[in-house]
């Protein structure tokens, strides 16, 4: 399998999460200005699952150009991946339909760590056949990672703290990564 091949089949499964993402979204019943106000929290965590996936999409693109070629290891490090990813639209129903409750963000906080671990995984796997310059650190992995679990206990001090760590995830990994400049 090509790497063009791995990279269309991921972009297929990304679109599908997010299509089921928005079909997930509900007009309110109330109309007008108290209408908008009952979904805020709703739409927030769409934007901020949204953000996430692109970040993880954006990311797996810079990760796929470093692939020289599709090992076995590769195929199921990305499929494993696509899996971990595919469970946000769950945990952000969830909280949707149940509301922003310590327990519901605490899972949406733990559903946010599966596509962090797994996209580690896939990052190894191909880091340990590629030449390419590196478009993340492990640090920054790391750091995403146990800010991740963080967010956990947070949800159950504060949910709107969790969701701030969570963001600032996102806040960290929005930056385009440094590519070393070849020399000639």
């Amino acid at each position: 399998m090509s790497p063009a091949r791995l990279e269309a089949f991921s972009d297929g499964v990304i679109a599908v999460i997010i299509t089921i993402m928005v079909l997930e979204l509900k007009v309110p019943g109330p109309d007008g200005v108290a209408g908008v106000r009952a979904v805020l929290p709703t739409l927030f965590l769409y934007l901020l699952t949204f953000v996430q996936i692109g970040i993880y999409w954006v990311n797996h693109h810079y990760l796929v150009d470093e692939v020289e070629t599709v090992s076995h290891g590769i195929l199921w490090a990305n499929l494993i991946f696509l899996f971990c990813l595919s469970l946000f639209p769950f945990a952000t129903d969830w909280i949707g339909v149940k509301g922003l409750t310590s327990f519901n963000t605490a899972l949406y906080a733990t559903v946010s760590i599966f596509p962090g671990l797994s996209y580690m995984g896939l990052w190894s796997q191909i880091r340990a056949q590629s030449t390419a310059p590196e478009h993340a650190t492990w640090g920054k992995q790391i750091a995403s990672v146990a800010l991740y679990l963080a967010a956990i206990p947070a949800a159950y001090y504060k949910p709107a703290a969790s969701l701030a760590l969570i963001g600032v995830v996102a806040i960290l990994w929005l930056l385009p990564p440094k590519v070393e400049a070849s020399s000639n």
